[in-house]
């Protein structure tokens, strides 16, 4: 029995492994930090954990896409309102994720045809897509991208 727990807890990937040790060690003070991390933006060189854009992120050297929302462009942005924007959203994405633990929640798909993993991302049991489309930061998915530029 302990050798089948642990062969299925050495199969789980490492953004499986944070989520669930931040489940076990949840706690009401900000003392919970089992799922939290640095955040910073990402640059050309390893990424570990780190923000892409408004909804792509690094977590633990796992690429995450939040499954939930849209954000405008940066690479490469349509017009320069679409730059600004998308800008705005990546610093309010880095702000938000380095305000506290993280729980995700996979969705109908694991992964994008990126290879990008699926989430819904939760800080402090909010959906942080909901929390950058009540801030004009993005829109919801609705499974198709539309522009930034109008």
């Amino acid at each position: 029995m302990k050798v089948r727990l642990f062969m299925a807890i050495a199969s789980l990937s490492p953004l499986a492994i944070g989520f669930l040790a931040s489940v076990a060690s949840a706690q009401p003070s900000s003392s919970a930090s089992s799922a939290s991390e640095a955040f910073s933006i990402c640059g050309s060189g390893q990424r570990i954990t780190c923000v892409v854009d408004g909804d792509t992120f690094w977590f633990r050297g796992e690429k995450i896409r939040i499954a939930d929302i849209d954000t405008p462009e940066l690479s490469p942005p349509r017009c320069e309102r679409e730059r600004e924007r998308g800008l705005a959203a990546k610093q309010r994405l880095l702000d938000i994720l380095n305000s506290g633990p993280l729980s995700f929640k996979t969705t109908a798909r694991d992964e994008d045809r990126f290879g990008r993993k699926l989430r819904i991302v939760y800080r402090d049991r909010r959906s942080v897509g909901d929390i950058l489309v009540a801030e004009g930061m993005a829109r919801k998915w609705h499974g198709s991208r539309r522009s930034w530029c109008e």
